[in-house]
């Protein structure tokens, strides 16, 4: 999307949206690592506020067809690894949207059917209704050690009918990420058209630590944090340099883990970019790329993952999980990616937590540039489903 190609969100202003405003469209792509041409097609459902499909019909929040196929596509060029890119906006011509929310589109084989989809997008619709205020504070409920951020928020309900505060519900994610998000309890203050979450004990979040990144824009040459790039068996392969614990594992840490440093990163992102390339959707080469975490004895409680969009902010062993190699004494991951610059952090996720921590592998200071999305929703006795009526994007070094 034209908004934020991570958190993607749209504007519903008017009766619906149609995809004939560029900045408020979905550009939506992905590649299929072979030549054969596939035949795929796409279908929206329409989710509540904790992304769960609803019952609301897809009459209710779709105008025109229920189902579109892909028809835009084209196969790599002199790649070592074949593949095929496939392209289209949304909404467009064929499918457009009437309601505001949380929205999944999932592209599934005509052949096999939507129950096994190849890939999905899940996405928001807002009716900006309210706007919310944000801001980012190191004066936290939780404790004074500096290694924590509190989210204050608050905002005007004068375009609601608001019988009870339980109508309104929000979410606040860091960076994107899934594993830490929040959904925010009762207000603290409720005052005449107004709502504050402030000094509120559940939207304290780890500061962490600013991401690394790595560059594998190159075939030939060595990019950000790259030791060297081979080519084997008509495969390449980036060898990343062994990345140092910078929390309270490091020999050299305090409590704190290693002294903030402020390194200028992405909250995360990534993008896909190559050189000598008149079209990187279909020239870039995919490459393997190599990670290596040393630690000289394995986690006995946990796990560790690579974090970032790159793996969808998510902690899912089939995906992300590094393995532990008792011989170099070290964590290591591969993956396929596609050539780019990635940002990425190690996450610890321990048993029974629910969600991932930074303390132990990457350190967390009250200095690190976070981006904190707030998403407001409501629900009155009447409505059948979760409204998403404000949106706003806060940075913790904002003041």
């Amino acid at each position: 999307t034209k908004h934020d190609p991570v958190r993607p969100f749209l504007t519903l202003t008017g009766e619906w949206i149609d995809g004939s405003e560029p900045e408020n469209t979905l550009e939506i792509s992905f590649d299929e690592l072979s030549h054969d041409i596939m035949q795929y097609a796409y279908t929206v459902h329409h989710l509540t506020a904790d992304f769960v499909r609803d019952d609301l019909s897809t009459f209710d929040y779709v105008r025109g067809f229920t189902r579109s196929d892909i028809t835009n596509y084209s196969t790599s060029l002199n790649t070592a690894v074949n593949y095929t890119h496939y392209s289209f906006t949304f909404p467009n011509e064929d499918m457009q949207l009437l309601i505001s929310g949380n929205y999944m589109l999932t592209i599934y084989d005509v052949s096999v059917g939507e129950e096994q989809p190849v890939a999905t997008v899940v996405f928001s619709v807002v009716e900006p209704l309210v706007k919310p205020q944000a801001s980012v504070t190191p004066n936290t409920t939780v404790e004074i050690s500096g290694r924590y951020q509190q989210v204050e928020i608050d905002f005007r309900t004068d375009a609601l009918h608001v019988v009870s505060p339980t109508d309104v519900r929000l979410l606040i994610r860091q960076n994107g990420r899934l594993d830490n998000q929040v959904y925010a309890p009762y207000p603290t203050y409720i005052e005449a058209n107004r709502l504050r979450w402030k000094d509120h004990s559940k939207l304290v979040f780890e500061g962490g630590n600013e991401y690394r990144h790595l560059d594998i824009w190159s075939t030939y040459f060595a990019g950000n944090n790259v030791d060297r790039i081979a080519y084997d068996r008509n495969d390449y392969h980036a060898f990343l340099y062994a990345d140092p614990v910078r929390g309270t594992w490091s020999e050299h840490a305090d409590r704190c883990g290693v002294p903030y440093m402020h390194e200028y990163d992405h909250n995360g992102t990534c993008i896909i970019n190559a050189e000598r390339c008149n079209d990187i959707d279909t020239e870039a080469e995919y490459m393997y790329v190599h990670w290596t975490l040393p630690m000289a004895q394995p986690v006995l409680d946990g796990v560790i993952y690579i974090g970032g969009d790159v793996f969808h902010n998510q902690t899912v062993p089939s995906l992300n999980r590094m393995l532990y190699d008792n011989d170099n004494r070290c964590y290591y991951f591969n993956a396929l990616l596609k050539q780019g610059g990635y940002d990425y952090q190690y996450w610890l996720k321990r048993k029974g937590e629910p969600s991932a921590t930074l303390l132990q592998t990457e350190g967390s200071h009250w200095q690190t540039e976070n981006v904190y999305t707030i998403y407001v929703y409501f629900r009155s006795v009447s409505d059948r489903y979760d409204r998403l009526i404000g949106l706003t994007e806060v940075s913790s070094t904002s003041r």
